[in-house]
């Protein structure tokens, strides 16, 4: 998704573009994977002297429930990343040590459906967690 997409979503959806919108957008589409809400709040705080951690989130939780951005949970705490414009099926290898993302177009579901045969699935998230090759090396033992 690129951010004109996100604006258009906000305009559709009854919300008021506003240049902090944008800026947060702007944030997510250039960043390389998931990044905190600390992490957005420093960045606004950096261009809107006084801005609340409250404007912060409440913009993000508006993203997030217009599917604009993606979430995960990393080290314990809410990572977000501008929603994936791929157009298949996909999930995504997340490094935890700078949220860098990797999609991965392996779907364990098929197995899954086949063994859940009596159950209806509604939605599934499949991640999978370690280290991308730039913090193997940065980190290495």
């Amino acid at each position: 998704m690129d951010v004109k997409q996100a604006m258009d979503i906000l305009v559709r959806k009854g919300y008021k573009v506003t240049k902090r919108r944008e800026d947060i957008v702007h944030y997510f589409y250039e960043a390389d994977g998931y990044r905190t809400a600390k992490d957005l709040n420093e960045y606004m705080e950096a261009r809107y002297k006084g801005i609340s951690f409250d404007t912060v989130y409440r913009n993000l939780r508006l993203y997030h429930d217009l599917g604009i951005l993606e979430s995960t949970e990393l080290n314990a705490e809410r990572h977000y990343r501008i929603r994936c414009d791929h157009a298949h099926h996909h999930h995504h290898f997340i490094c935890n040590e700078c949220g860098k993302t990797k999609a991965i177009s392996v779907c364990p579901m098929d197995k899954v459906e086949s063994m859940l045969t009596d159950y209806e699935i509604e939605g599934h998230k499949f991640e999978i967690y370690g280290l991308c090759p730039t913090c193997q090396k940065t980190y290495a033992k």
